[in-house]
């Protein structure tokens, strides 16, 4: 049986942080360079402030450099540094005090026309109302929904990053696509005339 193929990218971010873990600082300079939008879209998603996500993207990376002994090279590389990103925004979350159909959120999270400039506008609206509803979620759920939707991971490779059964990320993600259209529906339908909200649509995984 043929070994399963390997991004090409994968393949050199993998060498960049064995090369890194030798002390190459170089190859720990590429890392950054192509980790750091990914790391601190994950960040404000999960903490809900803009310089929270700058400081936690710095820290974040200081927690790579520092465990890069702990590399396993059979570990895809993007798991590994995820898994590093989402403990740590877990972490700071749980330190704090304690505090409409998924398709509809789904389309909304799409590019807006270049012909229309005024779809800018909405669009910083309809992101702000999805963070909105994100931050009204538990730690856990939010991590799964970020990850899946934001990151476009897998159910295993979510799995493996936040160290839990497939399983248990299929229950978080089915949970999670609830709660957030529960809060979601009255942010997007703020003015609308009273009506019964209707039941969140089912999405396979």
């Amino acid at each position: 049986m043929n070994a399963p193929a390997t991004h090409p990218e994968s393949e050199e971010e993998r060498r960049w942080l064995l090369a890194a873990r030798a002390g190459d600082l170089e190859a720990f300079e590429r890392l950054i360079a192509v980790y750091t939008r990914p790391i601190y879209n994950l960040a404000y998603r999960m903490l809900g402030d803009p310089q929270e996500a700058e400081d936690a993207t710095q820290e974040i990376f200081l927690r790579i450099y520092r465990g890069l002994a702990t590399y396993d090279p059979q570990r895809p590389p993007a798991s590994w540094i995820l898994s590093i990103a989402a403990h740590y925004c877990i972490d700071q979350l749980r330190a704090r005090r304690p505090s409409v159909p998924l398709e509809d959120l789904e389309s909304k999270i799409v590019a807006p026309s270049r012909d229309h400039p005024e779809s800018v506008v909405e669009r910083r609206d309809q992101e702000e109302q999805i963070q909105q509803a994100l931050l009204r979620l538990s730690h856990e759920d939010r991590m799964v929904l970020v990850l899946y939707y934001w990151h476009e991971r897998s159910c295993e490779e979510i799995a493996s990053i936040l160290g839990v059964s497939r399983e248990a990320v299929r229950v978080r993600l089915h949970r999670a696509r609830l709660r957030l259209a529960e809060h979601l529906y009255p942010l997007v339908h703020a003015g609308d005339p009273p009506s019964a909200a209707p039941s969140p649509a089912r999405r396979r995984s």
